[in-house]
């Protein structure tokens, strides 16, 4: 497994990944994305969330197999929010919102490629998040 993220030194281009990703004929490709000061209305809406899933594999360019999951739990405030699963045809799209620090944490893997970066940029976008971190993992065997 390889992991690249601002800690590990400066992320390389989407195009860049994409090319390591086909050239190194990686099995999969996952970009995990740390939101802060997001839209508190836009991470407590249920539809929103469902929508969102639909939104992002339609703009990666993925295959959506069934509709999203979208349950709220969670019996502490820090964790308390809507935890979202799509599947798509080439893995998943997961994601948790919590409410009372308006921070959200997306997952995208799929074993077909899709730029990390603008896909982090478009979730940030989407739940008006003023901050952002993201983490792209080639994972292989």
């Amino acid at each position: 497994m390889y992991i690249m993220s601002h800690y590990t030194g400066s992320l390389i281009s989407d195009e860049e990944i994409m090319k390591k990703y086909n050239d190194e004929k990686r099995w999969g490709l996952a970009v995990c994305i740390d939101l802060g000061e997001c839209d508190l209305q836009k991470i407590s809406s249920k539809e929103h969330i469902a929508k969102f899933a639909v939104d992002l594999a339609d703009f990666i360019n993925m295959k959506r197999y069934g509709e999203p999951m979208v349950v709220f739990f969670g019996d502490e405030p820090k964790v308390q929010g809507y935890s979202l699963v799509q599947l798509i045809e080439t893995s998943q799209i997961s994601g948790h919102f919590a409410e009372d620090t308006k921070r959200a944490f997306v997952d995208v893997f799929s074993c077909k490629e899709f730029p990390p970066k603008k896909t982090a940029e478009y979730v940030r976008d989407y739940f008006g998040a003023k901050k952002m971190e993201y983490a792209v993992c080639f994972r292989d065997v």
